[in-house]
């Protein structure tokens, strides 16, 4: 069994739902299954630090985590165009996992949320494919073969699934619900087929 980690930081809980839908996808393909996590949020110093659980929803990821993936799919708001700080800061802290090559060679992909039609999903998409890179993975993107990605009018890339917020009232259009799904597929796929030539 092909165990894919999906981590993620959601702030108004429509990225987290993204973060499902790609689960869906994953657990979709025969001999794969999804593992969900967020991480917390930056706290300001003159705040308290985050609770070690969080109230609800996915468990906080750790490294191990990482370690025992077959493959990550990695999610975040926009946020300038950027992926937001609270997943920066936990990717930041891999070094380890990096010096030992932990996550080369296996498949990553990403997704993003943001408020408005134009604000930055590609851009953010691209951030948070740098550490992926420089950790050795083999990013996975959306591709056109994929009919929701030629008739989304909201959210959608070839760079990997999005959503925007501001459309709908929040919720997930059926061609946002799709590409996410779709992109859960694809990374369990290859995850499975490298497996096997491994």
């Amino acid at each position: 069994m092909s165990e894919l980690l999906v981590l993620y930081y959601s702030r108004h809980g429509t990225t987290a739902e993204l973060a499902r839908q790609v689960c869906r996808g994953i657990d979709s393909v025969e001999g794969a299954a999804s593992r969900l996590r967020t991480v917390p949020p930056v706290a300001a110093e003159s705040e308290g630090p985050a609770r070690p659980v969080p109230s609800s929803g996915a468990p906080y990821a750790t490294l191990a985590d990482l370690r025992e993936c077959d493959g990550l799919v990695l999610g975040s708001p926009t946020r300038f165009g950027n992926m937001a700080a609270p997943l920066k800061y936990f990717l930041d802290g891999t070094s380890s996992l990096w010096l030992d090559g932990t996550l080369a060679g296996k498949p990553a992909a990403v997704f993003t949320s943001t408020q408005t039609q134009h604000g930055g999903q590609e851009s953010t998409l691209l951030s948070m494919m740098l550490p992926l890179l420089h950790h050795g993975m083999l990013i996975v993107g959306v591709p056109y073969t994929e009919p929701a990605l030629t008739s989304t009018r909201s959210g959608g890339t070839p760079y990997g699934a999005s959503h925007v917020a501001g459309s709908a009232d929040g919720r997930l259009s059926d061609d946002e619900r799709a590409l996410a799904q779709a992109l859960g597929r694809r990374v369990a796929t290859i995850a499975l087929r490298l497996a096997v030539n491994s």
